[in-house]
């Protein structure tokens, strides 16, 4: 799964790499939980190009009847979202770009679970593949929400944990944001556990474990090992 990661990247070089504009300042974020902001890009709604936008992590279908359901919706499952009714609708129309610099996953042995901090070798950002969704209440306010999709280990990941989010290129971003029905079949093969020889990872210390920590220190190297 993917349930915590960091964006500390400047946004200069965020809407560089992304070819978007970013109006807002962007505080580095060390350790972004579910049900937070994040930082998002899909289509621009008038056809042209991308746009960025702020989506609160965890899914709510637009059929849904409360918000209560967006803690269980944060990921989705590559395998079965044609299958799912809460993510068959939002794959084949609204499709977006999670944007982060790195990602958490915990190493279970026994009753402890030791965090790991994995990234791009070269530190620089990347799209999680994602899905949004627009969902109103009763009283017509309406919220913004998205899922992260997650997919089988590389060999790097494989070593702490038994999914990783999917992570996308910068080739294949116009392709995951195409919502043409034509092009369906090319966003699913995007759907794959991205390149381990590209990528690092390092144990980190155990202060990530609560959402409310922030600072550079939950992503510094704790001890000797790395995957």
């Amino acid at each position: 799964m993917c349930g915590r990661f960091s964006l500390k990247t400047p946004k200069e070089i965020i809407a560089k790499q992304f070819d978007v504009e970013i109006d807002d300042e962007l505080a580095p974020r060390f350790n972004i939980a579910p049900t937070q902001t994040v930082a998002a890009i899909r289509a621009d709604p008038g056809g042209e190009g991308r746009e960025f936008v702020y989506l609160n992590w965890g899914l709510i279908p637009s059929w849904a009847k409360d918000t209560g359901i967006a803690n269980k919706l944060i990921n989705a499952r590559s395998e079965t979202l044609t299958e799912k009714p809460s993510f068959r609708e939002a794959f084949k129309r609204r499709p977006c770009l999670v944007v982060a610099d790195g990602f958490f996953e915990w190493d279970k042995k026994g009753r402890t679970k030791r965090p790991y901090y994995f990234q791009l070798k070269d530190g620089r950002p990347f799209a999680f593949a994602g899905l949004w969704e627009r969902w109103a209440g009763r009283d017509g306010e309406g919220v913004e929400t998205c899922t992260i999709i997650t997919t089988t280990p590389n060999e790097l990941l494989a070593q702490v944990h038994d999914r990783m989010p999917v992570v996308l290129a910068p080739e294949e971003y116009d392709v995951w944001l195409d919502v043409d029905a034509r092009n369906a079949d090319a966003r699913k093969e995007l759907l794959r556990p991205f390149p381990s020889s590209e990528m690092v990872g390092y144990p980190v210390g155990p202060q990530v474990n609560s959402p409310q920590s922030q600072g550079p220190d939950l992503i510094k190297r704790q001890g000797a090992n790395s995957t």
